[in-house]
Protein backbone atom coordinates (compact mmCIF):
# COMPACT_ATOMS: atom_id res chain seq x y z
CA UNK A 1 0.00 0.00 0.00
CA UNK A 2 1.42 3.49 -1.10
CA UNK A 3 1.42 6.04 1.97
CA UNK A 4 2.24 9.67 1.59
CA UNK A 5 4.53 11.26 4.88
CA UNK A 6 3.01 13.37 6.45
CA UNK A 7 3.87 14.28 10.02
CA UNK A 8 6.56 13.67 12.21
CA UNK A 9 6.63 14.40 15.83
CA UNK A 10 10.15 14.01 17.83
CA UNK A 11 10.20 14.13 21.41
CA UNK A 12 13.40 13.28 23.00
CA UNK A 13 14.71 13.64 26.48
CA UNK A 14 18.09 13.68 27.95
CA UNK A 15 19.47 13.69 31.61
CA UNK A 16 22.70 15.18 33.02
CA UNK A 17 24.34 15.08 36.11
CA UNK A 18 25.40 18.72 37.15
CA UNK A 19 28.83 19.69 38.99
CA UNK A 20 26.44 20.89 41.85
CA UNK A 21 25.16 17.17 42.36
CA UNK A 22 21.57 18.08 40.98
CA UNK A 23 20.16 16.73 37.41
CA UNK A 24 19.19 18.19 34.75
CA UNK A 25 15.90 16.32 32.84
CA UNK A 26 15.67 18.02 29.81
CA UNK A 27 12.72 17.46 27.33
CA UNK A 28 11.79 18.56 23.90
CA UNK A 29 9.14 18.08 21.48
CA UNK A 30 8.91 19.12 17.84
CA UNK A 31 6.28 18.59 15.58
CA UNK A 32 7.05 19.03 11.67
CA UNK A 33 4.72 18.61 8.69
CA UNK A 34 5.75 17.21 5.50
CA UNK A 35 4.36 19.33 3.38
CA UNK A 36 3.23 23.18 3.21
CA UNK A 37 0.50 23.99 5.36
CA UNK A 38 -1.54 27.06 6.27
CA UNK A 39 -0.93 27.71 10.06
CA UNK A 40 -3.65 30.55 10.97
CA UNK A 41 -1.46 33.15 12.49
CA UNK A 42 1.70 33.09 9.82
CA UNK A 43 0.18 32.29 7.20
CA UNK A 44 1.84 29.55 5.20
CA UNK A 45 4.26 27.20 7.37
CA UNK A 46 6.64 25.08 4.51
CA UNK A 47 6.99 22.06 4.43
CA UNK A 48 9.96 20.73 7.08
CA UNK A 49 9.53 24.38 9.38
CA UNK A 50 8.59 23.54 12.76
CA UNK A 51 4.81 24.26 14.13
CA UNK A 52 6.14 23.18 17.01
CA UNK A 53 9.28 23.18 18.99
CA UNK A 54 9.34 23.16 22.78
CA UNK A 55 11.94 22.76 25.48
CA UNK A 56 11.64 22.35 29.40
CA UNK A 57 15.05 21.97 31.17
CA UNK A 58 13.88 20.91 34.99
CA UNK A 59 16.95 20.44 38.03
CA UNK A 60 15.78 17.96 40.13
CA UNK A 61 17.63 16.77 43.80
CA UNK A 62 18.99 13.70 44.49
CA UNK A 63 14.73 12.61 45.96
CA UNK A 64 13.45 13.78 42.59
CA UNK A 65 12.20 17.05 43.63
CA UNK A 66 11.81 19.56 41.13
CA UNK A 67 14.40 22.55 42.44
CA UNK A 68 14.11 24.94 39.11
CA UNK A 69 12.14 24.44 36.14
CA UNK A 70 11.99 26.81 32.67
CA UNK A 71 10.84 26.36 29.36
CA UNK A 72 11.23 27.57 26.26
CA UNK A 73 8.67 28.05 22.96
CA UNK A 74 11.15 28.17 20.27
CA UNK A 75 8.00 27.75 17.60
CA UNK A 76 4.02 27.59 18.28
CA UNK A 77 1.70 28.41 16.25
CA UNK A 78 0.12 31.37 17.92
CA UNK A 79 2.63 34.30 19.35
CA UNK A 80 0.48 34.72 22.34
CA UNK A 81 1.11 30.76 23.35
CA UNK A 82 5.03 32.41 24.06
CA UNK A 83 3.20 34.78 27.50
CA UNK A 84 3.55 30.90 29.13
CA UNK A 85 6.82 30.17 28.90
CA UNK A 86 7.20 30.19 32.83
CA UNK A 87 3.61 28.41 33.27
CA UNK A 88 5.45 25.47 34.75
CA UNK A 89 6.80 27.56 37.98
CA UNK A 90 4.03 26.11 40.17
CA UNK A 91 5.51 22.75 39.68
CA UNK A 92 8.68 23.23 41.55
CA UNK A 93 8.86 21.61 45.28
CA UNK A 94 7.28 18.56 43.60
CA UNK A 95 8.42 15.04 43.10
CA UNK A 96 8.67 13.16 40.07
CA UNK A 97 7.69 9.90 41.69
CA UNK A 98 4.07 8.60 42.58
CA UNK A 99 1.47 11.40 42.28
CA UNK A 100 3.32 13.08 39.88
CA UNK A 101 0.90 12.55 36.93
CA UNK A 102 -1.88 14.61 39.34
CA UNK A 103 0.25 17.36 41.17
CA UNK A 104 0.88 18.16 37.56
CA UNK A 105 -2.65 18.71 36.87
CA UNK A 106 -3.93 19.86 40.66
CA UNK A 107 -0.67 22.72 40.31
CA UNK A 108 -0.41 23.48 36.16
CA UNK A 109 -4.25 22.87 35.35
CA UNK A 110 -5.42 23.09 31.63
CA UNK A 111 -5.75 26.69 29.84
CA UNK A 112 -3.28 28.40 32.36
CA UNK A 113 -0.73 26.43 30.56
CA UNK A 114 0.34 24.56 26.91
CA UNK A 115 -0.94 21.04 25.86
CA UNK A 116 2.60 19.92 24.68
CA UNK A 117 4.45 21.67 27.90
CA UNK A 118 2.23 19.57 30.13
CA UNK A 119 2.80 16.48 28.02
CA UNK A 120 6.37 16.68 28.32
CA UNK A 121 6.44 17.57 31.91
CA UNK A 122 4.15 14.59 32.70
CA UNK A 123 6.92 12.02 31.09
CA UNK A 124 9.75 13.89 32.02
CA UNK A 125 9.36 11.66 35.32
CA UNK A 126 10.25 8.37 33.40
CA UNK A 127 13.46 9.64 32.51
CA UNK A 128 14.23 11.16 35.91
CA UNK A 129 13.42 7.59 37.15
CA UNK A 130 15.39 6.11 34.21
CA UNK A 131 18.64 8.18 35.33
CA UNK A 132 18.98 9.03 39.11
CA UNK A 133 18.10 5.89 41.22
CA UNK A 134 20.11 3.89 37.90
CA UNK A 135 23.03 6.22 38.56
CA UNK A 136 23.78 5.52 41.95
CA UNK A 137 22.89 2.14 41.30
CA UNK A 138 25.42 2.02 38.72
CA UNK A 139 28.19 3.54 41.38
CA UNK A 140 27.35 1.20 44.01
CA UNK A 141 27.49 -1.76 41.91
CA UNK A 142 30.64 -0.48 40.23
CA UNK A 143 32.20 -0.06 43.73
CA UNK A 144 31.23 -3.41 44.60
CA UNK A 145 28.18 -2.41 46.93
CA UNK A 146 24.68 -3.53 47.35
CA UNK A 147 22.70 -1.99 44.45
CA UNK A 148 20.38 -0.22 46.64
CA UNK A 149 21.31 1.88 50.11
CA UNK A 150 21.06 -0.64 53.07
CA UNK A 151 19.21 -3.52 51.11
CA UNK A 152 16.09 -1.05 50.30
CA UNK A 153 13.92 -2.29 47.83
CA UNK A 154 14.25 -0.33 44.57
CA UNK A 155 11.52 1.46 43.34
CA UNK A 156 10.82 -0.18 40.21
CA UNK A 157 10.20 -3.39 41.78
CA UNK A 158 6.53 -4.16 41.11
CA UNK A 159 6.08 -1.54 38.58
CA UNK A 160 6.43 -3.60 35.13
CA UNK A 161 6.01 -7.02 34.24
CA UNK A 162 9.85 -7.92 33.83
CA UNK A 163 10.06 -6.18 37.52
CA UNK A 164 6.97 -7.62 39.11
CA UNK A 165 7.46 -9.54 42.42
CA UNK A 166 7.50 -13.31 41.43
CA UNK A 167 9.62 -12.44 38.11
CA UNK A 168 12.21 -14.60 37.25
CA UNK A 169 14.34 -11.22 37.14
CA UNK A 170 13.49 -10.56 40.49
CA UNK A 171 14.18 -13.79 41.81
CA UNK A 172 17.29 -13.52 40.51
CA UNK A 173 18.61 -10.58 41.09
CA UNK A 174 17.05 -9.29 43.72
CA UNK A 175 15.67 -13.01 45.75
CA UNK A 176 15.43 -10.62 48.75
CA UNK A 177 12.22 -9.03 47.50
CA UNK A 178 10.99 -12.09 45.60
CA UNK A 179 7.32 -13.33 46.56
CA UNK A 180 6.27 -16.20 44.93
CA UNK A 181 2.85 -16.38 42.82
CA UNK A 182 -0.08 -17.42 45.19
CA UNK A 183 -1.93 -20.12 43.84
CA UNK A 184 -5.23 -19.23 43.24
CA UNK A 185 -7.50 -20.50 45.95
CA UNK A 186 -10.54 -22.43 44.94
CA UNK A 187 -14.01 -21.64 44.82
CA UNK A 188 -16.00 -22.74 47.69
CA UNK A 189 -18.69 -25.53 47.03
CA UNK A 190 -21.95 -24.36 46.82
CA UNK A 191 -24.38 -26.88 48.99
Amino acid sequence: MKRQHLHTRTIEFNAYLRGDGMFDIEAHVRDVRKYDSVVLEHGLLPAGNPVHDMTIVATIDEQLTVRAITSRMLSTPFAHCREIEDSLQPIIGARMSRGWRRAVSERIGNTGSCTHLRELLVNMATAALQTVPIWHAQQRFQAGKAATPGGTRPNYLGQCYGWRLDSPVVLTHFPQFFQPQQPASPAPDKE
